[in-house]
C-alpha cells in the first residue's frame, strides 16, 4: 500500500515535525555530554555544538519571529550563546520546535503565499518572502547545520544519533518510539 502524496502546507507540517524529531534525537546524545565537552572546541562551520545549537536556536527564532509578525527581527541575534549550557538550551529548542509544529498545522494553502518580512539590517533593509518560501529555507537551514553537529558528536564518546529515519513507511515504527519516549 502506497501513502497519499500530501500537499504542500501537509508536507511542509510534516517537515516541522521531522525537524522536531531530529532536534530530539540530536539533543538527546548531547545531553549525555559534560558541559566541557559540549563547549569543547571542535572542526566544523561554528567550532563547538555548543555555538552551532545556540546558532540553531538563533536562526529558527529570527525566521519564525518573522513569520508570525513578532517584531523582534535582529534583536534575536544580541547573544551568540544565549545557551551555555545544553541542559539550557534544549528546553528552549524544544519549546520553538513545538511553536513551529503547530503554527505549520494550521497552514493552508493561501497562508503559504502570504508575505513575510525579514529584517536582514541597515545594509540589505528589509527583505520580502513568503511563508512557502522561509518555511523550506529553515528546514534546510536546520538539516545543514544538525549534519555538522552529528560530525562533531563523532569525535566525541557519544555516538552520533540516526537522523534520516521518518518520512518512510518502514520507518514509523522507530519514530513512533522514539515520539512517544519523554524529552
Amino acid at each position: 500500500m502506497h501513502a497519499p502524496v500530501a500537499a504542500l502546507p501537509a508536507h511542509l507540517a510534516a517537515m516541522a515535525r521531522n525537524n522536531a524529531w531530529s532536534n530530539a534525537r540530536l539533543y538527546r546524545a548531547c545531553l549525555m555530554l559534560s558541559d566541557e565537552a559540549f563547549a569543547g572546541r571542535r572542526v566544523s562551520f561554528f567550532p563547538s555544538l555548543q555555538l552551532t545549537l545556540n546558532h540553531i536556536l538563533l536562526v529558527d527564532r529570527y525566521y519564525y519571529d518573522a513569520l508570525v509578525n513578532g517584531g523582534e527581527g535582529l534583536a534575536i541575534f544580541a547573544s551568540d550563546v544565549p545557551y551555555p549550557r545544553c541542559a539550557d538550551l534544549w528546553p528552549a529548542q524544544r519549546a520553538l520546535d513545538r511553536a513551529l509544529t503547530g503554527w505549520c498545522d494550521a497552514l493552508d494553502d493561501a497562508a503559504l503565499q502570504r508575505d513575510v518580512l525579514i529584517d536582514r539590517g541597515p545594509e540589505v533593509g528589509v527583505q520580502r518572502e513568503t511563508v512557502g518560501t522561509v518555511l523550506p529555507h529553515l528546514f534546510v537551514h536546520q538539516i545543514h547545520h544538525r549534519g555538522q553537529a552529528h560530525a562533531m558528536l563523532a569525535g566525541t564518546d557519544v555516538a552520533p544519533p540516526q537522523l534520516d529515519e521518518f518520512f518512510l513507511l518502514a520507518d514509523a515504527p522507530a519514530r513512533a518510539r522514539d515520539l512517544a519516549a519523554p524529552d
